[in-house]
């Protein structure tokens, strides 16, 4: 699913008529075998970080290069296992009053103070968890030809 939405991202922008690689991203949390969306409002952001609490999400991030000029794809998929630590209510809430994660699956961004709520991660691409990996990424630029550094 994250990869067919990465890819359809990307292809919109080729649609609209910009050219050159088009990066597309996408990604969905999982927990207990269960799709979390993005949670829209602070009564089920709440929800989600009580059911979060002492478990394991898996975040899946779709990634797509599209290059326009010659039609070529590039699609995958870098997962991440986050352990979130013991999360009450009084940290629940003020978490959500500083960050206001409603746009995010899981009710969470770990580039900003999110990453205070969990207790560890494990992925090839740590940057797959903020919905862009780079490391990954970096890679099929230079497939495409496209030096990074």
């Amino acid at each position: 699913m994250v990869r067919r939405l990465a890819e359809a991202k990307a292809r919109a922008v080729a649609e609209s008529g910009h050219s050159g690689l088009i990066i597309g991203s996408d990604q969905a949390a999982i927990m207990n075998g269960q799709i979390i969306g993005k949670p829209g409002n602070h009564a089920a952001a709440v929800r989600q970080l009580q059911q979060a609490s002492d478990n394991e999400l898996l975040f899946l991030t779709g990634l797509c290069v599209f290059n326009s000029a010659n039609g070529r794809i590039q699609l995958d998929c870098i997962p991440c296992k986050a352990r979130f630590r013991v999360l009450d209510d009084a940290l629940i809430e003020r978490y959500l009053q500083r960050e206001q994660p409603y746009d995010c699956a899981g009710a969470f961004k770990s580039e900003g103070l999110g990453i205070a709520l969990l207790q560890s991660m494990e992925t090839s691409d740590p940057t797959a968890l903020i919905g862009l990996p780079l490391i990954r990424l970096t890679q099929m630029l230079e497939k495409e030809g496209f030096t990074v550094i």
